[in-house]
């Protein structure tokens, strides 16, 4: 069968980015095919387009990593699933559980093989969960590399509870979800923002504090302040090297920095002294398995608290939601949905 398609075929650039027809082949055995209803979009998917995440990556490639949507036929040996069930697919369709392996990382989706910016898809059934009854598309889909990302970053592994204070830098998808989950634990939070009113919002989702990091450059000694000196136990760092220096001295002594992103540059010296001095855990975070978000979707659901999502473009829209993206002025998640229709016979 054919399938629309998202594609970086030729030049980098979202310009470039072509709706191609591709063939779909007929699920194999363990193997289900999905018609996917709703993307989400992330800060990588524009560095894929743009060429800064992998200049290599091989073309054409159907971009996207977060998809849902609905169960539309089922390969030998699938039991797990049946037509007509709503699913979400992991970042990563080889790594399942346990540690991270290099076949797992190879596997993601969007770079090292296509992704789910596309009308229809085959995945690995042990790749797939279920969606939760109280979950629409829209909103699986926002979990699978930002929502994933939080949790293996203040659970799987920070294991953050109570008497944590969380320092969650900007407001984009995975320091929402940070917020959300550090929240839903008992955690104290502060979040950082350039914008007052991103901060309003984020402090009505449950921020403690809010941190304008353009009228409080030296941010740090707000945190600082705001721990009686004592500094977060655990920091959601999205910047890179360019705000990873202000992390460090924002960090409680044994505390946890899980280093996420690269949004403000990779290029910038650190110095690895207070690390050694303050006994500082910095850890990377590249997103995590299927039974991750398998947890995460449980937990949202038990704690009955909704992903917050920015605005939903249509799929035929996706380079607009990308250039929306590319301006930072989303505060949460931005999705991309496929227009609902008849399954087509397959």
């Amino acid at each position: 069968m054919e399938s629309q398609a998202l594609r970086l075929s030729g030049a980098f650039g979202i310009e470039n980015l072509t709706f191609d027809a591709v063939s779909v082949a007929e699920p194999g055995a363990d193997e289900v095919l999905v018609r996917l209803c709703a993307m989400s979009l992330n800060y990588r998917d524009l560095m894929i387009a743009t060429g800064s995440y992998n200049p290599r990556v091989e073309k054409p490639r159907v971009l996207g990593s977060d998809g849902a949507g609905e169960v539309v036929a089922v390969g030998p040996g699938v039991t797990a699933y049946r037509v007509g069930d709503r699913v979400v697919a992991g970042f990563m369709p080889a790594w399942i559980d346990g540690p991270p392996t290099l076949a797992g990382r190879l596997s993601a989706m969007g770079d090292g093989t296509d992704g789910v910016l596309t009308t229809y898809r085959v995945f690995p059934a042990e790749a797939l969960v279920p969606i939760p009854e109280t979950m629409s598309y829209e909103e699986a889909c926002t979990f699978p590399c930002a929502g994933v990302t939080a949790w293996h970053a203040l659970v799987s592994t920070g294991k953050v509870g109570r008497t944590d204070t969380v320092l969650a830098l900007g407001t984009g998808g995975v320091s929402i979800f940070a917020l959300q989950i550090a929240k839903m634990r008992g955690a104290r939070v502060l979040i950082t923002s350039s914008s007052d009113d991103k901060l309003d919002v984020a402090r009505r989702l449950g921020a403690d504090e809010g941190i304008n990091y353009r009228t409080t450059p030296e941010w740090d000694k707000e945190v600082r302040r705001l721990t009686a000196k004592a500094g977060a136990t655990h920091v959601i760092e999205v910047g890179g090297a360019g705000t990873l220096g202000l992390s460090i001295k924002s960090t409680q002594v044994g505390g946890q920095i899980s280093l996420i992103g690269v949004l403000a540059g990779v290029a910038e010296p650190v110095s690895v002294v207070p690390i050694l001095m303050n006994t500082l855990r910095v850890q990377g975070i590249h997103v995590g398995s299927v039974q991750m978000l398998r947890e995460v979707l449980s937990a949202f659901a038990e704690a009955n608290m909704k992903p917050v999502i920015d605005r939903i473009f249509p799929f035929e829209e996706t380079r607009e939601a990308l250039n929306y993206l590319a301006t930072g002025a989303h505060l949460g998640k931005v999705v991309v949905k496929l227009v609902s229709g008849a399954i087509e016979e397959v």
